[in-house]
């Protein structure tokens, strides 16, 4: 039986970048993101940086230089307590809002907050950014999901869904937003419209107050200790986009993460 790993298989042995061992970054979706044409010359290639943890969700106007990564923008759903939504903070609701903030934020910085408004009231249906006559053209970026699953309906395509009705350029497929009918082949805009709303949420919480008392006093303690009824979820995420839209630079936590 021929000896694979010998001496001289280990002296040519490479070990992998730290990262990639801990399974933190894949190089050669970030290599296919990050590399930019030749002909650009020196242009950065803007990237819409998403990712979620279990209490949190971050996204992040990025740009890469050999030195390293470039923050421009960021904005997180930690920040949503200060427009009124104190609650929800990991669900679909707060991933389109997060992205609403981050979007206002970037556009108010670069000057193009005032051209290019976006969709003022969500409604579920897709939109796509168009160019103004006599201004300067779209912001446009590209989405970095990172290692997360592209499943349909996740909750980084509610921060992608936030930045494009603040009023970013980003291609996408509405195939991967929350009432996406394979069979039809259309979107359930109604559904996704109760998605942004976290109206889902309202409705599992009137299910717990008539089914079982305690559980929803333990689940939705936060909901209860704020006087968040089922019937001011709606009104609660409404408010907070009014008020992003208002003052998207009420606050800047200056983080970052490594992408």
């Amino acid at each position: 039986m021929k000896v694979v790993k010998n001496r001289s298989y280990f002296s040519r042995f490479q070990v992998k970048w730290r990262r990639r061992r801990e399974g933190k970054t894949d190089y050669k979706r970030r290599r296919r993101l990050v590399a930019q044409d030749k002909n650009k010359y020196n242009t950065p290639k803007w990237r819409l940086v998403i990712r979620r943890s279990n209490r949190d969700i971050g996204a992040q106007i990025v740009t890469s230089k050999i030195q390293g990564d470039i923050v421009h923008a960021a904005a997180y759903s930690r920040e949503l307590a200060i427009h009124g939504a104190p609650v929800g903070r990991s669900n679909y609701a707060a991933a389109y809002a997060t992205g609403l903030l981050l979007a206002r934020r970037m556009l108010t910085k670069i000057g193009l907050a005032d051209k290019y408004e976006g969709k003022p009231t969500a409604t579920g249906e897709d939109f796509n950014v168009t160019p103004v006559d006599g201004a300067r053209r779209p912001f446009r970026a590209i989405v970095d999901i990172g290692l997360a699953r592209a499943s349909t309906g996740a909750r980084i395509f509610g921060v992608l869904k936030g930045a494009l009705d603040g009023g970013v350029d980003i291609p996408h497929s509405e195939k991967r937003f929350p009432g996406y009918s394979k069979e039809k082949g259309e979107i359930d805009t109604e559904s996704h419209r109760k998605r942004i709303l976290g109206l889902h949420v309202a409705e599992y919480q009137k299910q717990l107050q008539a089914d079982d008392p305690d559980k929803y006093k333990s689940i939705f303690s936060q909901y209860v200790k704020y006087d968040i009824t089922p019937d001011k979820v709606g009104q609660m995420w409404t408010q907070c986009h009014e008020s992003i839209r208002a003052h998207p630079n009420a606050k800047h936590f200056n983080e970052t993460f490594v992408c």
